[in-house]
This record gives structure tokens, C-alpha cells and sequence, in this order.
């Protein structure tokens, strides 16, 4: 599993804002929730978060390589869905790696 901070167009780190790369899907963690989430080519996005703040839809459309308008478009479309990222505790990015590594 690899963890790391989203860089923002000026090469710096940015905090709060992680992409978390496991064997099976890459999220998107803003603070402490999921966002994203892109598994065998099928891209989730949380029903509540992910249009949450003028930050989280910046690092969204940088992380999706999109505007929101586009990200929008393919919800509409049926090609994104829609989903609760964040019901079970088991998908911040300290629980994944507590339920992979320390269990």
C-alpha cells in the first residue's frame, strides 16, 4: 500500500489531501474522508463528499484529471456512481492500514 499527499500545480505537497494506493482500488481522502474511490476501472464517488467544498472539488478534478463539470456529465450518465464511501470506518486511510497490516 502506498500513501501520499496530492502536490498541488506548484510541486508542493498539499495536507489533508491523500491519495491511498492499495492492491485492488486508489482513493481519494480529504481530511478524514474518502472521496474517491477507482476499482477494476470503475470509478465511486461519495454521495455527500464529493462536491463538499471548493477545496475537496479542486483536488477531486486534479486527482480524476477533470472538471467538475465533466466529473458532473458522468454521473448523469451513469458512468461514475454514486455510493457511501464512508459508512464503514474500514475506509479512512489509518483503518485500510490498521485492517491490512496490524490485524
Amino acid at each position: 500500500m502506498k500513501i501520499k499527499n496530492l502536490t498541488s500545480p506548484r510541486g508542493n505537497d498539499v495536507p489533508n489531501q491523500f491519495q491511498i494506493e492499495t492492491p485492488n482500488a486508489i482513493y481519494l481522502q480529504s481530511y478524514e474522508s474518502i472521496i474517491a474511490k477507482i476499482e477494476q476501472g470503475i470509478t465511486y464517488l461519495d454521495e455527500t463528499y464529493w462536491n463538499y467544498s471548493r477545496t475537496t472539488s479542486k483536488y477531486r478534478s486534479l486527482f480524476l484529471g477533470e472538471s467538475t463539470k465533466e466529473t458532473q456529465n458522468k454521473i448523469n450518465n451513469g458512468v461514475y456512481i454514486l455510493t457511501d464511501l464512508n459508512s464503514t470506518p474500514s475506509n479512512t486511510a489509518s483503518n485500510i492500514i490498521d485492517f491490512k497490516f496490524f490485524k
